[in-house]
């Protein structure tokens, strides 16, 4: 049987498998030591060197999902093939930064979770508390709503539905200070705060620019006051998405400047198969640094290492959407992350960093199409999908988002670019994050 296909099984049959793979693999790392080939892959990848690369550059990922992940009994290995906390193998290989989602209050009336990782600030504050152990700073990214939000929806929590600008405003510059003193309290190093997730049309149910406006400058202020109390530097990011237009990104970047919104950080999502070319990229974060005195940040990205589906869910990118200098490969996954970070970097000082989106969000149990047990291996994965909140939306998510999560509910879409393996071991792409500065392999 193949190692992949030995892991799978042992993966299947819980602790008692991982455990009988771990000793295994145990096994195997001795054998190596007596200069026997026991056939461990070694690094595959070449990653060129980024000259002038800012000592301090983020090299972040998005690890949302984590927890639902865990609880569902993923496991996430070391590249050896011994199991090891997904924490310390970011740190390893040279992650310095989690982001964090944060929605006010993803459950339905009976307390049944929405999904997507049920990322409430609960959950937000152990995986800043688990960052911090690592040594890894955290960004806390608040969406402003109780479940996602993006151009296309931004719904108002609950919570805040009915009500008028100003108290609206109250409510979340309440919720943003609350959340925050509960993230440091949990021992978190929060090093900067998203107000609001690709805000490009709106926030919290608003889309006029002055109500929109209040509501960037009461988080902001929960943030600096926050910040001030607990004598920390925390910096503020403000998050659009669509950078392929550049006349519509410098517009936002202008309107920021007339409603005199306080922050720190212009932050863009960069996903090159919808968002234009890295030299646009670059040209445009330039130009707003260059007019508004604002460091930049790519605060969302990823590429596909494979177009299989690994969970019995259709992947959002598929082989379609491949472009021509990225195979769908770890190769050409670990060669777009490399290239994204240069574009960052060649803005100058006020580049600050990276961060890639989602790279642990693999399958609950590894589903093949055509396999014997697929349709099993489906339904224990749609239970894991609706218990635990693993996949990107539970059916409970219906009565706050019927038209989109109530319809499409799921697993995770993203699985085929993640930075682990459907097994849950490292890709060599997860690496570009230490050799940036050096390359790979090393001169």
């Amino acid at each position: 049987m193949r190692r992949s296909g030995r892991k799978k099984a042992l993966k299947k049959q819980g602790k008692w498998g991982r455990y009988l793979y771990a000793g295994a693999v145990a096994g195997m790392i001795l054998l190596a030591g007596c200069g026997l080939d026991v056939g461990r892959e070694t690094a595959d990848i070449q990653i060129e060197p980024i000259e002038g690369l800012r000592e301090d550059f983020i090299r972040g990922v998005d690890i949302s999902s984590v927890l639902a992940e865990e609880e569902s009994g993923v496991v996430y290995y070391h590249e050896s093939g011994l199991e090891q906390d997904i924490f310390r193998t970011l740190a390893e290989n040279g992650v310095n930064y989690i982001r964090v989602r944060v929605w006010n209050d993803p459950y339905d009336e009976n307390g049944n979770g929405y999904g997507g990782g049920n990322c409430d600030t609960a959950a937000a504050a152990k995986i800043g508390r688990r960052a911090a152990e690592n040594q890894m700073k955290l960004c806390v990214n608040y969406h402003y709503s109780d479940f996602w939000a993006d151009p296309s929806k931004q719904m108002c929590p609950k919570a805040w539905e009915g009500m008028e600008i100003e108290e609206k405003a109250e409510a979340l510059y309440e919720f943003t200070a609350e959340s925050l003193r509960e993230i440091l309290d949990a021992g978190a190093d929060v090093g900067m705060v998203q107000i609001g997730n690709e805000i490009n049309n709106g926030m919290a149910g608003e889309t006029d620019w002055n109500a929109w406006g209040k509501l960037l400058q009461a988080g902001a202020q929960a943030v600096r006051d926050v910040a001030k109390e607990r004598g920390r530097e925390i910096l503020i990011a403000v998050h659009f998405t669509d950078i392929a237009d550049q006349s519509g990104t410098l517009a936002l970047a202008r309107k920021l400047k007339e409603k005199e919104i306080d922050y720190d950080i212009f932050a863009v999502s960069y996903y090159p198969f919808w968002h234009g070319t890295m030299e646009n990229l670059t040209d445009t974060l330039r130009k707003v640094s260059d007019a508004y005195g604002k460091s930049v940040l790519v605060v969302e990205n990823s590429y596909p290492y494979t177009t299989k589906d690994g969970d019995g869910t259709a992947n959002s990118i598929g082989a379609s959407d491949i472009l021509p200098e990225y195979a769908a490969t770890v190769q050409g996954q670990a060669k777009e992350i490399r290239d994204v970070c240069a574009a960052v970097a060649a803005v100058g000082e006020a580049g600050l960093g990276y961060f890639y989106w989602e790279p642990a969000w693999i399958p609950v149990n590894v589903w093949e199409e055509g396999a014997a047990d697929a349709d099993e291996t489906l339904a224990a994965n749609q239970e894991a999908w609706e218990q635990y909140g693993s996949g990107w939306a539970s059916s409970y998510a219906s009565g706050y988002d019927p038209n989109d999560a109530g319809k499409y509910y799921g697993g995770s879409s993203w699985d085929n670019q993640a930075l682990f393996d459907h097994n849950g071991q490292p890709l060599d792409s997860l690496k570009v994050f230490r050799y940036l500065e050096s390359g790979w392999p090393e001169s």
